[in-house]
């Protein structure tokens, strides 16, 4: 019989792969996409980058859980959740700084064109 602690890992292992999925996948939609269309599109480069992002950023929140699950299911010792600190805080630093690439802004502010008039 499996224990919770087998059972957590491997959860933790198949989200693992489900990111890379992502990650991959979002780089193959995104080359294709370039590939068909960028070129005749007036800014095709710069959607291919933001297709790029967003496999990323997906990728990095499958990667997260899946550290989150092992690391406070399967071994939750003191260093091991400050290392899962660690890899939050850098993974977070990732998404937003890529968030930021995509769409121009911080998540906090609104987006240029709703800033009303002064």
């Amino acid at each position: 019989m499996l224990t919770f602690k087998e059972i957590a890992e491997t959860v933790g292992v198949v989200i693992d792969g489900a990111g890379v999925v992502a990650i991959c996948a979002g780089l193959v939609v995104a080359v294709t996409r370039y590939a068909m269309q960028g070129r005749r599109v007036e800014d095709g480069f710069r959607q291919l980058r933001q297709d790029l992002g967003r496999g990323i950023l997906l990728g990095l929140e499958f990667l997260v859980a899946a550290d989150i699950i092992r690391t406070v299911a399967v071994t939750p010792t003191l260093g091991g959740v400050l290392v899962l600190g660690v890899i939050v805080v850098i993974r977070t630093f990732l998404s937003m700084a890529l968030q930021v690439e995509l769409e121009g802004h911080w998540p906090w502010q609104r987006k240029p064109e709703e800033v009303p008039p002064t």
